[in-house]
Order: C-alpha cells, then structure tokens, then sequence
C-alpha cells in the first residue's frame, strides 16, 4: 500500500517567477493532476458570499485523522480488481511507451498509482470491486502528468490527456 502520507499542492502556470517546473521524475510521483479550471458564475458569486463577512478558512476543521486516512488506504486491499483489469491497467501504460505521439512513457510508478487510484476510485463509489470504467475514468488524472509528447504532437496543439483519451478508445477492454 501507499505510504501514508498526502501531499496537496497548487500549480499556477501563469506566475512562474521565483519558480521552476517539477521535473518528471518529480511529477511521476504525484499520484494525480487535477485540472480545477474557473468556476460557474453561480460558483463564483457563492464564493462572494462565503467570504463576505468572514473568511472561512479562519474556521477550518479537520474532515479526517491520520487514523482515518490510514484505514482509507487499509481498505484498498479489501477492493478487488479481476485479472484482466490488471491486465488492462499495463496494457494501457505500456501503451504511451510505444506510441510515436509520446517521446516519454509512464513509468511502472505510473502503473501501480492507476492501480491504485481505480481501486480507490472504486471504493469511493460503494463498490468493492473495480470495473473497466473505474479505469478508464482514473486514467488521464493519473498519467496525463506522466508522460511527454514528441515535440511534433506537441506542435499539432496536442495535451496530454487528449492522448490518454485517445489510448483508452484503441486499447481493447476486458469483457
């Protein structure tokens, strides 16, 4: 299992003074990248209001102990994922290895952290049990971050999870 420990962080792409990108081997270890994006108008006016008479945040509780989080990653080995959904998750990383869109691959680490993140993923919808689906929504979070495209791709204005997305429709799911 994980160690247990979480790290959160932000990445503002816009204000990089004083700032460095990670480099891969850095990123490879963050089991996710979340794209956040702007909110709604709805959003962001409820935003106004949260913080009109005080900030929120002066107020925070904790939602989970070190006890709890560490059961959290105690009950991953209790979520099953059949043979051939392992079996997907490497076909899948393997996958960006070989494609000549990728000049860099994810990396085993990639491979267990999709493993894990769809048993998770799983496990956080009531299931005991991970589905191809389970998979494929896990997928561009966990490997976008991992990969780099040829200089070609990158120049046709290709991302990264736009390549994900496309290896999830060519690679063959179990039945």
């Amino acid at each position: 299992l994980p160690r247990p420990f979480m790290v959160l962080a932000t990445q503002n792409p816009v204000e990089l003074e004083g700032t460095f990108p990670l480099p891969e081997a850095e990123l490879d270890r963050f089991l996710l990248r979340v794209r956040l994006g702007y909110p709604s108008e709805a959003e962001e006016a409820a935003i106004l209001l949260r913080f009109q008479d005080e900030d929120p945040l002066d107020n925070l509780e904790p939602v989970l102990t070190e006890e709890g989080l560490l059961e959290m990653q105690r009950l991953l080995s209790t979520i099953h994922c059949d043979d051939s959904l392992r079996s997907y998750v490497v076909r899948l990383c393997q996958g960006t290895r070989d494609h000549n869109m990728v000049e860099l691959g994810a990396s085993p680490r990639a491979t267990l952290s999709l493993y894990w993140a769809s048993r998770a993923y799983a496990a956080v919808q009531g299931r005991d049990y991970v589905t191809p689906d389970d998979v494929k929504y896990m997928a561009p979070c966990v490997l976008s971050h991992r990969i780099i495209l040829s200089s070609q791709t990158r120049l046709r204005g290709r991302e990264p999870q736009d390549f994900i997305r496309e290896l999830i429709e060519t690679v063959p799911v179990p039945v």
